[in-house]
């Protein structure tokens, strides 16, 4: 599920000689000029210069043409080949013995190998799926990430679990799991719909119709007021599932909403048990 120690050691000696010279050119972060001193600079800095090369893609070329570093020509090929790069936000939904399974919003799968180290040393399998922003990155006829990684918090219920589980099996049936960008299936292949067999909206409609009644208070238990309100954040949020599938802004915030309401069905809960969270 990781490239070799060779591999990997050759990765960061490419990677890391092109964001210096990117660095150099935009003149971002001062003192930076050998790999290893690049290697030691805090996150923040190193993100801000990993930015700034997919911001601008052309540098590429310009290293490639100056060689710089003095690398060979098949090494200079891998470079070339990093202006294929998706830049995106992937589920990574599991783990497998020769990459971890990662679904774009797209609903694309790709398979990735780690670097240094795998992916399930990195995330424990408890903690999937994982919602994370990545760039993806061909390598030597694999596909692998750039090295950072921005993972989220967020929790998903069974029912994207569920959705999640069903585009990997679709992909891995229609051997339609993208391993390698230098033969990737037919655009009209890559993407998996899932056609419902069943037009849920008129019913979720119908409920948050009626569940707009469901109110706490009035003597009722503390724990019913918390309760209605998850209810109805859960059947909005299921509203704009069905009906903006596409609309990933309003979907987190909806969702954001649910999980607040979660939290206050749980503080309700505990604190009627006096537990502490």
């Amino acid at each position: 599920m990781k490239l070799s120690e060779a591999d990997a050691a050759l990765f960061f000696e490419l990677m890391w000689s092109l964001q210096i010279y990117v660095n150099q050119r935009l003149k971002l972060v001062p003192h930076i000029e050998e790999p290893a001193v690049f290697e030691t600079r805090p996150t923040e800095e190193k993100m801000a210069v990993r930015d700034a090369l997919y911001q601008h893609p052309e540098l590429i070329d310009c290293f490639v043409e100056e060689n710089p570093s003095g690398f060979r020509t098949d090494q200079l090929k891998i470079i070339a080949s990093w202006k294929n790069f998706i830049d995106g936000t992937f589920y990574i939904e599991r783990f497998l013995k020769k990459y971890a399974v990662f679904i774009s919003d797209k609903d694309v799968v790709y398979g990735v190998l780690g670097l240094w180290d795998s992916f399930d040393e990195m995330i424990h399998r408890s903690n999937l799926p994982l919602l994370v922003k990545a760039v993806l990155l061909p390598f030597k006829g694999q596909i692998v990430y750039d090295g950072l990684l921005q993972g989220t918090n967020i929790y998903f219920g069974g029912g994207i679990k569920s959705e999640l589980k069903q585009l990997y099996l679709l992909a891995k049936n229609a051997g339609r799991i993208i391993e390698s960008f230098d033969s990737p299936p037919r655009k009209d292949a890559a993407r998996i719909i899932l056609k419902p067999n069943k037009d849920f909206a008129p019913l979720l409609d119908d409920l948050a119709k009626q569940a707009k009644v469901l109110r706490g208070g009035n003597g009722q238990p503390p724990m019913n007021g918390p309760v209605f309100s998850l209810i109805k954040a859960s059947l909005e949020l299921g509203q704009i599932a069905i009906n903006e599938p596409e609309n990933e802004s309003q979907l987190m915030k909806s969702l954001d909403k649910a999980e607040r309401a979660f939290r206050k069905v749980e503080s309700t809960l505990y604190g009627s048990r006096g537990w502490r969270l």
